[in-house]
């Protein structure tokens, strides 16, 4: 018998809509209904390919015993964290707060004013190593209520306390930047992984945000030279390894082991669409590969019947993680016979031992093969026989934030077409009564607003789209969303809050700056705005994006792993940024000029058929003698005008 659940619009709260737990969505009616029964309330926050969220549903909220204790002593919650992010920012940080780490499924428990008292994370159907069962935990959290009230209360107010409490930044001046992003690579340097390449041990994430600022400031000498050999080194090892699908293409979400070698299977919208982006401009024929990779593996996988994209494959098929991926010899023998299949493992390093469980191989690819065509035979027939397998689930639904993402990382790898009807759904269909929502499915907008992250990425997703199309209803579109995050998320040192000031009021207005799986929203929108300025000439958005970035100058000097998107854009402001207007027919003169320009890391280049007034770049930039023509400018102060590549050359080098 289905719950409450049944008609969500979530992919995640749907997975639970048959359990016997009576769950709520976060609502009013829900707190509410904990008042009116004088039970404490448990708050469940995960998302629909998060394996071990699947692993707690199967071992206790598929339990009828279980769910009982569930029923008669709390009222249960369940949210997707990706469809609310807010709610997961404020009790994300309660469950740091109190347990020295996070994670998902985050288990939460709440008074009726949504205050917390307790955090966890996993808990196991029966206890094991030293943690006690999921059960234990319900039973001692409904004494506490019943017999221990005050106590209840007193951690309650001092955890809402604690979140409600706002530490304002201390910003850094314009003149001190250089010197921050110059020390940032020293820092990350101690931190590299001179073996495997990446940042830290095991579990290794893909740094993407890391690897945007490092492609932007690599060039030059000292720790110039240090970044570039850091941007190559990773994002190798990364295309290499068991961690990129060498079939089908495209990230799974982080390495188990140090060497890149074996995954967590789950593929992410948001990974996938950063890496993209790098991988495009790395500017090597790795890199052009993999970017094509990445590309098709999202037209083929995360592209919906409405042109978004969806937000994750699962991990699991089958019950079982990562079966859909892996191989023995056996297996390879099968499908492409003894010769073949002898190559392909040699080739694609699958053993009979295994690097993954029951004598199963991921497949890595650590060197080029020796025979290209034989590599495409190869590749196209084990794609056949891994169709005839069990395919991981599809959170099918759109993340307004991951798809401006994914509109940036596609125009930059050519596929203008799949990022235009991308944006067209975003701006119709999450964008109501002027205001943008955060998710849709089956195009069919959500009730969730959009957050800051929201309108940060699809705001640089539009401009974008601006630069390779010259459409300027994508800089119109832009500018609404980047005046909107202005006047709605700005807070008081310069930064910006997570959340509108109109939006439902938490126990916290959450606000992060630093970076995690995906850009802060306060780093999205200082890419945004900053770009938004060079194609413009605001000096209300430069501003902004310079206030801004001022805020997390802390981070970016201590911590420069959780600021590499602003940092990424403090260089590109650094250097102006610098800004390419060209104009003229398409040809293959000025597509030859196109490419030299988008060649240089964190410039602005927008191109366009002719001038137009309404893109301030392109004001009275003309064609010269009828051919094509390139306008390289800072802070639309531009050069005379050029039409071959070798005069482009000359003068972007002028302006690094």
């Amino acid at each position: 018998m289905a719950n409450r659940l049944a008609s969500a619009t979530s992919p995640y709260l749907l997975q639970h809509a048959g359990n016997p737990v009576a769950w709520w969505e976060w609502e009013p009616a829900a707190f509410e209904e904990a008042r009116r029964r004088n039970v404490p309330i448990l708050l469940s926050v995960g998302y629909a390919a998060c394996h071990w969220c699947h692993v707690m549903a199967h071992e206790s909220f598929e339990d009828d015993a279980t769910a009982a204790y569930l029923n008669e002593h709390f009222v249960s919650i369940k949210v997707d964290r990706e469809e609310r992010p807010d709610v997961d920012a404020v009790y994300m940080q309660a469950t740091t707060s109190m347990t020295g780490h996070g994670g998902w499924p985050m288990t939460v428990v709440l008074d009726h004013d949504a205050n917390p008292f307790f955090a966890g994370t996993y808990f196991p159907d029966q206890p094991r190593h030293g943690q006690p069962s999921f059960r234990q935990v319900l039973e001692a959290l409904h004494d506490a209520w019943t017999d221990r009230g005050d106590e209840v209360s007193r951690v309650a107010e001092t955890l809402r306390e604690h979140l409600s409490s706002q530490t304002l930044a201390t910003g850094a001046s314009d003149q001190e930047w250089p010197e921050l992003l110059e020390r940032g690579v020293l820092v990350l340097a101690r931190e590299f992984d001179q073996q495997s390449a990446g940042f830290g041990g095991a579990p290794k994430f893909p740094p993407s945000m890391v690897l945007e600022y490092l492609l932007r400031i690599s060039g030059g000498s000292g720790a110039r030279t240090e970044a570039r050999r850091m941007l190559d080194a990773t994002l190798e090892a990364m295309a290499r390894g068991g961690i990129y699908d060498q079939l089908g293409g495209g990230f799974a979400r982080y390495s188990v082991d140090r060497d890149w070698v074996v995954p967590h299977f789950e593929k992410m919208l948001y990974d996938n669409a950063l890496l993209l982006r790098v991988y495009a401009e790395w500017g090597t024929e790795l890199g052009e590969r993999v970017a094509r990779g990445v590309a098709d593996f999202l037209l083929a996988e995360l592209r919906t019947a409405e042109g978004g994209f969806a937000s994750a494959l699962d991990a699991d098929s089958e019950g079982e993680e990562g079966v859909y991926y892996v191989w023995t010899p056996a297996q390879l023998t099968e499908a492409l016979g003894s010769d073949d299949g002898a190559w392909a493992a040699a080739l694609l390093s699958v053993t009979d031992a295994g690097t993954f469980e029951r004598g199963t191989s991921t497949l890595q690819l650590r060197a080029d093969p020796d025979d290209a065509e034989r590599w495409d035979d190869v590749r196209r027939r084990l794609l056949e026989a891994r169709a005839q397998r069990v395919r991981p689930a599809r959170d099918d639904k759109v993340v307004a934030a991951w798809n401006g993402l994914v509109m940036s990382g596609l125009c930059r790898a050519g596929y203008v077409d799949a990022a235009r009807a991308a944006g067209e759904l975003v701006w119709r269909v999450h964008v109501v009564d002027g205001r943008l929502r955060r998710v849709s499915r089956d195009g069919v907008v959500g009730a969730p607003a959009g957050v800051l992250e929201d309108h940060g990425c699809v705001a640089a997703g539009f401009l974008d789209l601006l630069q390779v199309t010259g459409d300027p209803v994508w800089l119109e579109r832009a500018r609404h969303l980047l005046d909107t995050a202005l006047d709605h998320f700005a807070a008081p040192d310069g930064g910006f809050f997570d959340t509108a000031d109109d939006a439902e009021e938490l126990v916290a207005r959450p606000r992060d700056p630093s970076d995690n799986a995906s850009p802060s929203g306060l780093s999205s929108m200082v890419d945004a705005l900053s770009t938004y300025a060079a194609i413009t000439g605001s000096g209300r958005h430069r501003d902004a994006a310079e206030a801004a970035l001022a805020t997390v100058a802390a981070i970016a000097e201590k911590a420069p792993r959780f600021a590499g998107w602003s940092m990424a854009a403090a260089v590109a402001m650094a250097g102006g940024p610098v800004e390419v207007a060209i104009v003229g027919a398409q040809s293959q003169e000025r597509t030859a000029l196109e490419l030299r320009a988008r060649q240089h890391p964190g410039a602005v280049v927008v191109v366009a058929d002719e001038e137009t007034g309404r893109i301030p770049l392109l004001a009275g930039r003309t064609p010269v003698d009828g051919a094509p023509a390139a306008y390289v400018c800072r802070d639309f102060a531009c050069e005379r005008p050029v039409t071959t590549v070798d005069q482009l050359d000359e003068a972007l080098s002028r302006r690094r």
